[in-house]
């Protein structure tokens, strides 16, 4: 038995000296010192010594045990130094290389412009309002004298939420309207910029999802001058002195009269081109005095008070103030576009 415990102190402390790594080193730890490690069968073996030999032979084992231990404490120890060097080889920083600069980012050219017309609005006493994406078919088309067989509330036009059609993907910024007119006191001025959907087909002027600048004024001795003279103020702060409009006379439920702002073409100057699809102009917004069944319907009266509003689309706002000719690369978020602005 001193024998056997002889050899497995030899071969044992050879082992553990020379493991390449802890997970090898602890597998040592269990096949000498385990519950069924060799050390273990070892001591198994005690019964068929006499009773005077069992006391030498027990002091032998702990011994040999305390120094299988020893050796796997200072290998562990030797092998975690040598790890901790490798690691601050690998990770030391090399400071007579030249620096990385960091890319700081800029705001989308989209939402430049929106901001200038925030500005815009803002230094003429307007409130920038933030509305529901998820809006009610009431607000949305209801209290906007928008009637039930309106091609624009067809399932075809719309995204609704309920089979009953009365929760939506609000389809135009114009529910801000009603929003404002019953939770502000007269005269109101507002400018409700916002995200709006509608089932359109993708082309270089249109998208399923896009974003609309919403504007209402409601006060006494309101008129159509004051809209056209806000709107074309608006566009030559925007697009520059002289930049050439045009108000064409149109319908919607919500205003009487109602117009549509154009401007001319920046790709092509009014010649005509895929971008304005052969007019020569882009439509920019929809405008008009407020009709008077919805000031009505809000609570105020349209014998004392009247009011513009006008909603404009910010995609086409951006693509004239860049001369972006295609909408679909506002979002596309190719940053060999972006990094053009």
């Amino acid at each position: 038995m001193k024998e056997l415990m002889q050899k497995l102190r030899e071969a044992s402390l050879q082992a553990v000296s020379q493991a390449p790594t802890m997970e090898t080193l602890e597998d040592m730890r269990v096949r000498y010192l385990g519950k069924k490690g060799e050390l273990t069968g070892i001591l198994r073996q005690m019964g068929k010594l006499s009773a005077e030999e069992r006391p030498a032979m027990g002091q032998l084992a702990n011994q040999l045990r305390a120094d299988i231990e020893a050796a796997i404490d200072a290998r562990r120890e030797s092998l975690s130094k040598a790890l901790l060097e490798m690691k601050l080889q690998q990770e030391t920083l090399d400071v007579t290389l030249p620096g990385e600069a960091d890319r700081l980012g800029h705001k989308h050219p989209m939402y430049n412009v929106l901001d200038q017309i925030k500005d815009i609005f803002v230094g003429m006493g307007f409130e920038i309002l933030d509305g529901p994406e998820v809006e009610k078919a009431e607000y949305n088309f209801d209290k906007l004298n928008i009637d039930a067989g309106h091609p624009s509330r067809d399932w075809t036009d719309t995204f609704y939420f309920t089979e009953d059609g009365k929760i939506l993907l609000r389809t135009q910024t114009s529910p801000m309207q009603i929003h404002a007119m019953e939770t502000r006191e007269l005269p109101i001025r507002v400018l409700a910029p916002g995200r709006v959907y509608r089932k359109d087909e993708v082309d270089a002027t249109h998208s399923p999802m896009f974003h609309q600048i919403e504007g209402l004024v409601v006060d006494k001795g309101v008129t159509m001058a004051d809209l056209k003279a806000t709107l074309n103020l608006v566009v030559e702060q925007i697009y520059g002195k002289g930049t050439v409009t045009r108000f064409r006379p149109h319908h919607f439920p919500f205003t009487e009269p109602s117009c549509e702002l154009d401007i001319q073409c920046h790709k092509c100057g009014g010649k005509g081109c895929p971008t304005c699809k052969g007019e020569g102009w882009i439509e920019v917004l929809g405008a008009g005095m407020v009709h008077p069944k919805v000031l009505a319907g809000c609570g105020i009266d349209p014998d004392v008070y009247s009011g513009w509003a006008f909603g404009m689309g910010l995609e086409r706002l951006a693509m004239g103030e860049y001369k972006i000719t295609d909408l679909r690369l506002i979002f596309e978020n190719d940053e060999r576009f972006l990094q053009q602005f």
